[in-house]
């Protein structure tokens, strides 16, 4: 048996355009795409953390370095310039692996640049009691 795991995921970042009538995907920064460990055309779900609309797409690379998160296509009605998103990929794997695997997890700031460590307010979420 095989399950769903998180692969990676982009955290928190700013979508720079919305293109309605473009044929759909998520146009990812290439470093980012590489950091997260993403290929072009890689199915992947992005969560608006803005307004709460989550969808699925496919990736196509945009220009490294350049910060770009752009949604494309009928998307484009789900998450529009200047909203906050998580974009997630998953892999199939076996329980036993899935045991101890950690997913790549990629913060960025306000302009998509990777940031590194985990900014404090983060950390104390994760250290949170349930």
């Amino acid at each position: 048996m095989l399950v769903p795991i998180l692969y990676s995921k982009i955290h928190r970042a700013t979508v720079t355009a919305a293109s309605l009538h473009y044929h759909g995907s998520i146009t990812i920064d290439r470093r980012l795409m590489d950091l997260a460990g993403l290929l072009p055309h890689q199915q992947v779900q992005v969560y608006n953390i803005t307004n709460g609309h989550r969808f699925e797409t496919y990736v196509i690379e945009g220009q490294r370095g350049s910060g770009c998160i752009q949604i494309n296509g009928a998307a484009a009605h789900l998450a529009g310039e200047g909203d906050l998103v998580i974009v997630a990929a998953y892999v199939s794997m076996a329980p036993a692996d899935a045991a101890t695997w950690q997913p790549r997890i990629i913060f960025v700031d306000d302009a998509n640049r990777p940031i590194d460590p985990l900014p404090q307010v983060l950390e104390d979420e994760a250290e949170a009691e349930c």
